[in-house]
């Protein structure tokens, strides 16, 4: 590749990352709350993502969130692959987005937990992998009402299903990496699992609680 077009090629690359950084920081579930009145983070567990959102503006902004959030990790990897940049490059787009959802230039670098996020990051670069995420995550939930034992239980498998399946080494680091950033959100959702404080669904919820998903 001639120097030129190598440099095009790289300042494509930096400006695809920089935009799925800036849509990933998109605080959708805060700009569909402030149409209700209201501001999630000033709301139970002040976090902006779907289930504290459903808490503080009802659920069908709590399911648009969800969308919004997902759509912030499919869309950018869609668009990276198809200018036709490398796998490796379109996995480190994913990547982006996500962290942008985790820490928002537009909430002071704070964001929600990225389980959304991550699974439209990994919809786009391993769509199968994700369904069988999905899978287990649905499962879990049936199985205990523990939403958020079911986004960590998806988040543990996630990386060596994808190593099982043969996807790319940059697709298996991006799933190492958001399962990683996800379990540490949900910390304060394994200590309350821990000490058997964590709420099921269905059950009526202290106001500090967050089940985590976001």
């Amino acid at each position: 590749m001639a120097p030129h077009h190598r440099g095009g090629a790289v300042m494509a690359f930096l400006a695809v990352v920089v935009l799925a950084y800036l849509a990933g920081s998109i605080p959708t579930g805060v700009l569909l709350s402030r149409r209700r009145g209201v501001d999630p983070r000033d709301v139970g567990s002040g976090n902006i993502g779907a289930t504290n959102v459903a808490r503080a503006a009802g659920p069908a902004a709590g399911l648009l969130t969800l969308a919004g959030d997902l759509l912030k990790g499919l869309v950018p990897v869609l668009l990276a692959r198809r200018i036709g940049l490398s796998n490796a490059a379109v996995a480190a787009v994913g990547l982006s987005a996500f962290l942008g959802h985790l820490y928002s230039c537009f909430l002071g670098f704070d964001g929600g937990k990225g389980v959304a996020t991550a699974l439209g990051v990994l919809l786009a670069l391993a769509p199968f992998g994700a369904l069988i995420l999905v899978g287990v995550f649905l499962a879990t939930v049936a199985a205990t009402r523990f939403v958020s034992l079911a986004s960590l239980c998806a988040a543990a498998l996630a990386c060596p299903l994808l190593l099982i399946l043969g996807y790319p080494p940059g697709t298996v680091a991006v799933a190492a990496a958001t399962a990683a950033l996800v379990t540490y959100r949900h910390r304060d959702n394994v200590r309350r699992l821990r000490f058997g404080t964590e709420p099921r669904i269905g059950m009526a919820r202290v106001s500090s609680v967050d089940s985590g998903v976001a």
